[in-house]
C-alpha cells in the first residue's frame, strides 16, 4: 500500500515533466512538420487577423467617438433651443405683465372716471343752519360760491349769486339760508328795500327755520334805514311774541327800548 501511495504522488510531478519536454520540442517538431515558407505565411495571417481586429476595434472606436460628437452636438442645438424659447417664453411674459398692468391702470382711470361723475351727480347729504337734507353737487357748489362771494365782501356780487341760485333751485334745502345771506348782501350795499323783502319771505315761507328770529332782526334793522318806525315796531313785536327764548328776542327788546 505504501508503494502505490508513492507511485500515486510522483504522477503529476511526471506530467510536468511531459509537459516541459513537449514545449521544448514543439519549434523542432514545427519546423519538421511545416516548411519555412508556410510558417511565415502562418505568421502573415497571423498578424493580418491582429490588424484587421485591431483595425475593427480602431474603427468601431472611431464610430463611437463620431456617435457620442453626434449626439453632444445635438443635445448643444436643444440645449441652445430650449435657451432660445425659455428667453421668447420671459418676454412673452413681460409683454403680458406690461398689458396686464397698463389694463389695470386704465381700469382704475375708468374707475376714478366713472366716481368722479357719480359725485357730480350723486345726491349729497348737507347740515346747514341746524337743518339735514340732500343737495346736488352742483347745487352745493353754487352755493359755497356765493356764500365765499360775500366773505370777500363783494355785496353786489354776492346778491346776485343768491339771487341766481334762488332762481335755478326754487326747492332747494338751501333755500332758507340763501334768502337770509341774500337779504344780508343787500343790507350791506344798502339795498334796504330789497334786504327787507328777502328777509319778509324768509319769514313768510319758513317760520320754524332757525334763521327767522334773526331775520326778522334784519327786517327790522332795514325798516329802520327806510324810515318806516311803524313798521319797525310791529316786526320787533312780533319777534318778541314769536320766538320769546330766542338770543335775537332779547336784542328786540332793547331796540324797541330805544324805539318808542
Amino acid at each position: 500500500m505504501q508503494a502505490a501511495r508513492t507511485r500515486t504522488s510522483g504522477l503529476p510531478g511526471l506530467c510536468t515533466a511531459a509537459a516541459l519536454a513537449l514545449a521544448v520540442l514543439w519549434p523542432v517538431q514545427a519546423h519538421a512538420l511545416f516548411g519555412d515558407d508556410e510558417a511565415r505565411q502562418a505568421i502573415i495571417e497571423l498578424r493580418r487577423k491582429v490588424d484587421a481586429n485591431q483595425a475593427a476595434g480602431d474603427a468601431a472606436r472611431s464610430e463611437g467617438d463620431a456617435a457620442t460628437r453626434r449626439s453632444l452636438l445635438e443635445l448643444s442645438n436643444q440645449i441652445e433651443q430650449l435657451r432660445g424659447e425659455l428667453a421668447r417664453l420671459r418676454g412673452q411674459n413681460e409683454q403680458l405683465a406690461r398689458e396686464v398692468a397698463e389694463l389695470q391702470r386704465a381700469q382704475k382711470d375708468v374707475q376714478a372716471g366713472v366716481d368722479a361723475r357719480l359725485r357730480q351727480v350723486e345726491p349729497l347729504k348737507v347740515e346747514l343752519d341746524g337743518q339735514s337734507f340732500t343737495a346736488q353737487p352742483a347745487e352745493k357748489t353754487q352755493f359755497d360760491a356765493a356764500m365765499d362771494t360775500l366773505r370777500r365782501s363783494e355785496f353786489a356780487a354776492a346778491s346776485t349769486a343768491y339771487t341766481a341760485f334762488l332762481r335755478q333751485y326754487p326747492a332747494s334745502g338751501y333755500t332758507p339760508s340763501a334768502l337770509y345771506w341774500l337779504g344780508n348782501a343787500q343790507y350791506a350795499a344798502r339795498a334796504y328795500k330789497d334786504s327787507a323783502e328777502s328777509h319778509r319771505r324768509l319769514v313768510t315761507e319758513f317760520p320754524n327755520h332757525p334763521r327767522t328770529p334773526e331775520a326778522m332782526l334784519a327786517m327790522a334793522n332795514s325798516q329802520v334805514e327806510l324810515k318806516d318806525t311803524k313798521g319797525a315796531r310791529r316786526t320787533l313785536d312780533d319777534l318778541v311774541k314769536k320766538y320769546p327764548q330766542s338770543e335775537a328776542a332779547a336784542a328786540a327788546k332793547e331796540r324797541l327800548a330805544r324805539l318808542r
